[in-house]
């Protein structure tokens, strides 16, 4: 495979990976997670309460024993989507596509042990979607205003970096404009913020430094703020069990749910311009403390507690997009593969495909744009292809013929499949949802 499709591949089975391994820890501090399992937790272990099917608040799901939860699940449902359209998404995509997937469409749930819709598996933060989108028939880019704020639509936007590999700006605008359909406020921005980080993550050479530095040049308000504090502690460590109290104790003024996970305060999960969801920053803080070694990175975030599942997947998807597939330790992707029934390999494959297809697309879109501004404008007929516009992190988007092993173009009239350009911003933006217009 080339190296996108390895990327790709690495990012999904990495997110889905660390999901499995932090559903076990979900919800339980540090000390609590170190008593239950008799010390540092280093791989698939069996669910947190043995009596799972009865235990509150758990009950009636089987975490643990290597099962993806709700993260994966929305995640590669995003995954059909994109596989369906073959193109860039929007939040019109989410109320036309994702939700008919999931009211409609059966899968086996290793969580519940059955099949089932993915409605009945899914938190009410993505249940709101079809409160909202199917049954209220809200505008798409305005239904995630007043939702629960959290990191319901940030948990599954790896597939949006893939998609626009090697360019996180637009990545991070087409989250943004997506996630208006499930999110407002620091929950939108985190989902345009990791979608971001898996673009940067994908390109070549890229290392833990410049992935969060492109995050912070891209991230607005109380999550550039968060994501800032956790990298000026996670640049003085380097043992991940170390790093859990201290970028706990970074994250925490920027955190509203509060000290107690099972028992957040009154202004949590409320829109805010100076908090952050949780999960992200500290994702990114075990990114750098490992110096984007998977298997420390998500042990990390594993054995950090509270939202584990989510923190590990963001953090796995993550690595995984910077070290290819054979990054994830090959028996955690086995024994997950295997309890989840699920072919962890296939997703990341089909984003690879559709990832060349949108190239080959917005290529098409930027050079009829230019031959039709050069009319428009008086100019020459171009002979090249116009920077793109939008941020795209301190250094640039990297040449895409060099992350999908396309062949170097010797003249700018060449088939577009062979044409080396830089990748454009997303096409098909509506106003209001561009990157300056969350928070």
């Amino acid at each position: 495979m080339n190296r996108l499709e390895d990327k790709a591949v690495g990012c999904l089975v990495g997110s889905a990976v660390g999901d499995a391994l932090g559903g076990a820890t979900e919800g339980w501090s540090p000390a609590q997670i170190q008593d239950r399992y008799g010390g540092w937790v280093d791989g698939v272990v069996p669910p947190f309460h043995p009596d799972w099917r009865e235990a509150r608040p758990i009950a009636p799901y089987h975490k643990g024993d290597g099962h993806i939860t709700d993260d994966t699940l929305m995640t590669h449902a995003l995954v059909e989507v994109y596989a369906k359209r073959r193109d860039h998404l929007d939040a019109y995509a989410v109320a036309t596509d994702l939700v008919p997937l999931l009211i409609t469409s059966k899968r086996w749930i290793p969580e519940l042990e059955q099949e089932a819709l993915l409605l009945s598996r899914v938190f009410l933060a993505e249940k709101w979607l079809v409160a909202r989108l199917h049954y209220g028939h809200v505008d798409p880019r305005e239904a995630g205003v007043g939702n629960i704020v959290n990191c319901g639509a940030a948990m599954y936007a790896a597939p949006i970096g893939i998609a626009n590999a090697a360019n996180p700006g637009a990545a991070y605008a087409e989250a943004i404009d997506l996630a208006g359909a499930h999110q407002s406020s620091y929950g939108r921005e985190a989902a345009g913020v990791y979608a971001a980080a898996v673009a940067a993550a994908m390109t070549v050479g890229a290392t833990p430094e410049s992935i969060v530095d492109t995050c912070l040049a891209l991230a607005r308000d109380g999550t550039r703020a968060a994501i800032d504090a956790v990298r000026g502690v996670a640049a003085g460590l380097a043992d991940p069990a170390a790093a859990v109290p201290a970028l706990r104790a970074a994250v925490a003024p920027f955190d509203p749910v509060g000290p107690d996970y099972r028992n957040p305060g009154l202004d949590a999960r409320r829109p805010s311009r100076t908090r952050s969801i949780e999960e992200l920053p500290v994702a990114l803080g075990m990114l750098l403390v490992a110096r984007g070694r998977y298997r420390d990175a998500v042990l990390g975030a594993v054995n950090y507690g509270r939202d584990a599942d989510s923190i590990a997947s963001m953090a796995g998807g993550i690595c995984g997009a910077l070290g290819g597939s054979a990054a994830v330790p090959a028996s955690w992707r086995e024994q997950v593969s295997a309890a989840s029934r699920l072919d962890l390999e296939a997703a990341g494959r089909v984003m690879a495909e559709v990832a060349t297809e949108i190239f080959s697309r917005d290529e098409q879109r930027r050079r009829a744009h230019a031959a039709a501004f050069a009319e428009l404008a008086g100019l020459a007929e171009p002979t090249g292809l116009a920077e793109p516009a939008g941020p795209a992190g301190p250094a640039g988007p990297a040449e895409p013929t060099e992350l999908a092993g396309l062949a170097e173009p010797s003249e700018p009239a060449l088939p577009i499949e062979a044409e080396a350009t830089e990748p454009a911003e997303p096409t098909g933006r509506r106003g209001g949802d561009g990157p300056g217009q969350c928070g």
